[in-house]
């Protein structure tokens, strides 16, 4: 990056990039934060020269855990455990009018702001149009004000049937400087809603690009099942606690057959806010199941981060899960997975990773099926394992290609000297 020196005449001098992350971060889901990492990697490795710092839903924790600079995403968010009554809604309005100097001030600061992965642009669960589709409008309309290339990486996207939300994911895509989509589903969503996509790139998700432990076969009567704190999709509001029930007490059930089917189970979520208690009602109602059974046969980890659930999931054999970061996390051990997916985007991705027959619905899976699916998958062990690796090895490479693209546009000054054949940056 350069700027102009006064006391030189008006030359342009070199100066290190000013670099910002934007988003949902820090805020205890292991999907967003592991994108994070991702980009955090790609940056102090490539581009070390570059000064770091975020705006996110959790500042604090990235302040603490991953040494950045970072304020609060929201202005509300100081008041949020403390404001009730008609004082609550007042500042939330009084917030999102502030928010708008606030983004725009910490954007203008900026040569390049990322958003790493995640659904940026889609509403496949529960959202409204003045909440994070409102936030990242803001945060693309002052990148195109103040030249401050915005980019968005690896992002996911679907068909929004709601207006206005859908209106301000259009402009907040089409204000970028840099699109990528981490599936094909994606882009061809975005294509429907009107976006140009002929310059976007089909990358693989960010989680893709972090280091993987040693690969453990585990334990075949070992099972990670992944929970979420699920009450349907975004058009599913008015039954949403029939949704939230239901999803329930079919994985009770389900973990219920794994334990008297001599599986030890390892009930794990992707959300330290939402999933846990999930996982404890479950716990408590196999219990009651099986009163004798031993405390250790069914086991919690909270997910606190994508590294820990990696590190968790190594001694497991099979895995079963919600969350779709979970799915990627056993899909990169090399795990036999089923996804019990609650939007179209676990298709792709399970069909890219060669288990296309082992996609199921959150919000309407049959026991009996799910039971009938497990063992097939038990039976196809092996062979599963081998695609898992040869297609992990092909994300990865896809990922570094899309940041040598990156630094391309981004960060001109220093590109690599080369850049793929065929790789069109956006």
């Amino acid at each position: 990056m350069t700027r102009r020196d006064p006391a030189g005449g008006g030359q342009p001098v070199a100066t290190a990039p000013r670099v910002g992350l934007f988003g949902l971060l820090g805020s205890g889901n292991s999907g967003n934060d592991v994108s994070m990492e991702t980009i955090l990697r790609y940056l102090r490795d490539a581009h070390p020269e570059a000064v770091l710092d975020a705006m996110s839903g959790g500042s604090e924790r990235l302040r603490a855990r991953y040494g950045l600079d970072a304020i609060p995403l929201y202005w509300y968010g100081r008041f949020e455990d403390r404001a009730s009554g008609l004082t609550a809604p007042f500042l939330k309005v009084l917030g999102k009018g502030l928010d708008v100097p606030r983004i725009a001030s910490w954007v203008r600061r900026h040569d390049v702001v990322f958003v790493p992965g995640a659904g940026a642009l889609e509403a496949t669960l529960p959202t409204r149009p003045w909440g994070f589709p409102y936030t990242l409008f803001v945060l693309s309309a002052s990148g195109k004000l103040f030249r401050t290339k915005v980019a968005f990486v690896s992002v996911g996207a679907n068909d929004i049937k709601q207006r206005a939300t859908r209106t301000l994911s259009n402009w907040t895509a089409r204000l970028a400087c840099y699109r990528s989509y981490r599936d094909s589903y994606s882009r061809d969503a975005m294509q429907r809603r009107g976006i140009d996509t002929s310059r976007d790139r089909v990358c693989p998700d960010l989680a893709f690009g972090m280091p993987t432990p040693p690969y453990e076969p585990g334990d075949p009567q070992t099972v990670g099942v992944g929970v979420m704190d699920y009450y349907g999709g975004n058009d599913d509001r008015r039954h949403a606690a029939e949704i939230h029930a239901a999803y329930v007490e079919k994985m009770t059930r389900f973990t219920q057959w794994l334990v008297d089917s001599d599986h030890r189970v390892l009930l794990f979520g992707g959300d330290t806010k939402f999933d846990v208690s999930v996982a404890e009602q479950i716990r408590a109602e196999v219990r009651r199941h099986r009163p004798d059974l031993e405390p250790g046969w069914v086991v919690i980890e909270p997910g606190s981060s994508f590294a820990a659930l990696m590190q968790s999931l190594a001694p497991v054999g099979t895995v079963v899960a919600t969350r779709y970061h979970n799915v990627i996390c056993a899909l990169k051990l090399r795990k036999p997975t089923i996804a019990l997916g609650y939007s179209e985007k676990f298709v792709p991705l399970m069909a890219d990773l060669g288990l296309a027959d082992f996609t199921e619905s959150a919000s309407s899976f049959d026991v009996d099926l799910l039971i009938q699916r497990f063992t097939e998958l038990e039976k196809r062990r092996g062979e599963l394992e081998q695609t898992m690796a040869e297609r992990n090895a092909a994300k990865a490479q896809g990922l570094r290609d899309q940041f040598a693209a990156l630094s391309a546009l981004l960060f001109p000054a220093r590109a690599p000297s080369r850049v793929e054949a065929g790789q069109d940056p956006h």
